[in-house]
């Protein structure tokens, strides 16, 4: 896909402020990762930090999400000067914890059409024309978001490239009916952002067709929501050297880990250590239990 034609080597690998653009998050380890101190402004620095030295390394891609708290906020006010730097966004969360960090419940997922008007304004109040990719947050196969004809033309009119992530056990049957959808004959969706690592690694064959039939790749928790965490540049290489795979996302919440997870554009893939993959029910199962910290 042309958006991310010229990214080769470090550039392959994204950042995704999840992690960082909200107090809590589901990542193994939070404690000794970040500050605490995690008001607004401790956790702005911090994204800052990450993004000037993601950067400066050679990355160019840059993930957020309106349910990742203030993430938008963050990377919009980063922006300018870095002209080059190519934005994702998502939609279909909404942020719920009011930046604390505990909450009866972080974010509530609705892929309606009043959803999508309400949140692409608000992206677009943020990030203006440099959003380049826009999202649906977690399209699962039960998700009204793959059959709504009404959602499908305002997506399309929206502006930027349409894309979706994908969740849960059945992320292959989800990617697999988003490839049919078309509006007046087009495909409506360009990209697709999929859970893809050692110890879940079901959606490869679907997001192989999605890259055969011309969409962009984007894996994301390449590291499990940190339970490869001993082992990052290996579980980020190991995406990488996925034929399928456009861009691979770092979920770096500190400098040590984002230089770490550089690594793995460089890392011979024959130096992967394997590891025993878990069924897709068992894994989702253990994700679903990690608590908010």
């Amino acid at each position: 896909m042309e958006l991310f034609d010229k990214l080769t080597g470090v550039a392959r690998v994204g950042l995704g402020l999840a992690a960082v653009g909200r107090p809590a998050y589901i990542n193994l380890g939070r404690e000794a990762d970040l500050p605490a101190d995690r008001s607004v402004e401790a956790m702005r620095e911090r994204a800052h930090e990450l993004l000037d030295r993601a950067y400066a390394a050679g990355v160019r891609y840059f993930d957020v999400a309106r349910s990742y708290g203030r993430s938008e906020e963050f990377l919009a006010s980063w922006l300018p000067g870095h002209d080059d730097a190519l934005v994702g966004s998502k939609w279909g969360y909404t942020y719920t914890a009011n930046w604390q960090l505990e909450a009866e419940a972080h974010e509530v997922k609705d892929h309606s059409v009043a959803t999508f008007d309400r949140q692409i304004a608000e992206t677009r109040a943020l990030l203006g024309d440099r959003l380049g990719l826009y999202q649906i947050h977690s399209v699962t196969p039960d998700s009204p978001a793959l059959t709504d004809q009404t959602l499908h033309r305002r997506l399309a009119g929206q502006g930027a490239v349409v894309g979706l992530s994908t969740s849960g056990p059945r992320q292959a049957e989800a990617i697999r009916a988003a490839l049919a959808v078309e509006v007046d004959g087009e495909p409506l969706f360009r990209s697709v952002q999929a859970t893809w690592n050692l110890l879940e690694p079901s959606a490869g064959p679907a997001l192989a067709e999605a890259h055969a039939s011309g969409r962009a790749v984007i894996v994301k928790e390449a590291m499990a929501n940190g339970r490869l965490a001993g082992r990052d540049a290996e579980a980020l290489a190991a995406a990488l050297d996925q034929p399928w795979a456009t861009v691979v996302l770092s979920g770096a919440a500190t400098e040590a880990q984002l230089t770490s997870n550089l690594r793995a554009a460089g890392l011979d893939p024959a130096t992967i250590h394997p590891v025993e993959a878990e069924t897709p029910e068992a894994y989702w199962a253990t994700r679903a239990a990690l608590p908010w910290a």
